[in-house]
């Protein structure tokens, strides 16, 4: 049995399709079954501190096993 350096550290390799994200390239832990993508708005005349992002939902496909793990946008959430 080989190992790699995903043996010892826990991170796989993701690619997130569809979207707004498409294409996008990450390392993850644990597999995480949703991803959330943000993306800053821009506001007029923000009150205080207050901001607000866009957010996008991103679900692994829980047929693929190995790397790289796959995330299809979920357009239908939140």
């Amino acid at each position: 049995m080989s190992m790699d350096a995903n043996d010892f550290t826990g991170w796989e390799r993701a690619k997130l399709e569809g979207g707004p994200a498409d294409g996008a390239w990450m390392r993850v832990t644990d597999r995480p079954a949703v991803l959330q993508v943000t993306f800053p708005c821009q506001l007029d005349s923000p009150p205080g501190d207050m901001r607000v992002e866009a957010l996008y939902l991103y679900r692994r496909d829980p047929r693929v096993r190995s790397e790289p793990l796959r995330y299809g946008f979920d357009g239908a959430s939140p």
